[in-house]
């Protein structure tokens, strides 16, 4: 009896452990609830812009935006929503919108350019950026480029290259007088999903709309201080992020509209660089949903792709159409001009650019 037994027990272990190497050896969407999708992984971030902006995209990115919550004020840290928004002077071009009423569903943003910019200085052509402002002997040099304009890297704690020793006005003085075009960034706080993760260091904090007001106010301050004019474009660059995650959008739109409303309430143009797929697109829904304190020109990262400013699926329609579009195409690509060579990113341009006193 006690050797049956010890044999059933045996035969028992066997199974189980023959079992167990069957279940193990499955493919992991076995385990995989049936009908239900499966999340995508995340794509290596990219080493500089810190994501890559040519992420896979729907047929629709706003599709299954929740476009009314996302238009709701958050009252808790946005002392200017609400009735607030009255005051920006914005009002969106062509027929005139009712106090508080969301733009039509594929209009342009809410805003114009600023109220105080009626001739802004317009560039139509191809624009590199660097992350470290080149010298004036390469900016010289590279005249003999297809280049006309270059992204200067100008100010915000989240910049890549923060200590940029060429930088001041007599450098956007020399520029402009040897023919070139300006396209101020600053590099501030990014959203708290933000992708990259050297970038996680500079997310948005708790109080996003007063964040975002104290960081426009020092982008002025800092574009002041080297050289750059009222009337000037000043692009806010935000890193790719997770904006369909409620909260974290909310916070990142909050700080954004903060960031615009001060650039503008002091003559400046706010502009708005990021990936097409992330915050270009929840710029776009938030225009949809008649969000004010928008930027006004907006300049998309999608690389892999030809440049083209009118096509961009994410901006389909009249959204941010008319001389407010930068295509930024491809990045860290090689370059060399009259000698000198740089890695650089490649923008096609259709936007003011700055004024250099």
């Amino acid at each position: 009896m006690h050797s049956t037994c010890r044999r059933h027990r045996w035969k028992l272990v066997v199974g189980l452990v023959v079992l167990l190497m069957a279940l193990t050896a499955l493919p992991a969407s076995a385990w995989d609830e049936p009908g239900v999708p499966q999340p995508t992984p995340m794509r290596d971030a990219h080493p500089h812009p810190d994501a890559d902006p040519d992420a896979d995209a729907d047929p629709d990115p706003l599709a299954d935006l929740d476009l009314p919550d996302l238009a709701l004020p958050d009252l808790a840290t946005d002392p200017g929503s609400a009735l607030g928004d009255l005051a920006s002077g914005g009002r969106a071009p062509g027929p005139a919108l009712a106090p508080g009423a969301p733009a039509a569903a594929g209009g342009p943003p809410s805003e114009p350019l600023t109220p105080a910019v009626t001739n802004p200085r317009m560039f139509h052509g191809l624009a590199f950026d660097t992350c470290m402002t080149p010298s004036l002997d390469t900016m010289r040099r590279w005249r003999s480029s297809k280049y006309g304009a270059v992204g200067v890297y100008y100010g915000g704690r989240g910049r890549a290259c923060p200590h940029q020793p060429r930088l001041g006005h007599r450098w956007m003085k020399e520029v402009q007088r040897l023919g070139w075009r300006v396209l101020p960034v600053y590099v501030g706080s990014q959203s708290p999903c933000v992708v990259a993760g050297l970038k996680k260091t500079y997310r948005i904090g708790r109080h996003a709309w007063r964040q975002g007001t104290q960081e426009g106010r020092d982008a002025v301050r800092t574009a002041r201080a080297v050289g750059i004019r009222a009337g000037s474009p000043l692009y806010l660059d935000m890193e790719a992020y997770k904006y369909r995650q409620k909260k974290c959008a909310r916070t990142t739109l909050t700080f954004v509209r903060g960031w615009d409303r001060q650039v503008r309430e002091r003559g400046y143009v706010p502009g708005f660089y990021s990936s097409a797929d992330s915050g270009v697109a929840h710029m776009r829904a938030a225009a949809r949903a008649g969000v004010r304190d928008l930027p006004a020109v907006i300049w998309f990262a999608r690389w892999h792709t030809r440049p083209r400013l009118a096509r961009e699926p994410v901006l389909r329609g009249s959204a941010w159409s008319s001389r407010r579009r930068i295509h930024q195409y491809a990045g860290n690509v090689k370059e060399r001009h009259g000698g000198r060579t740089l890695v650089i990113d490649r923008n096609l341009v259709h936007a003011p650019v700055a004024r250099i006193r």
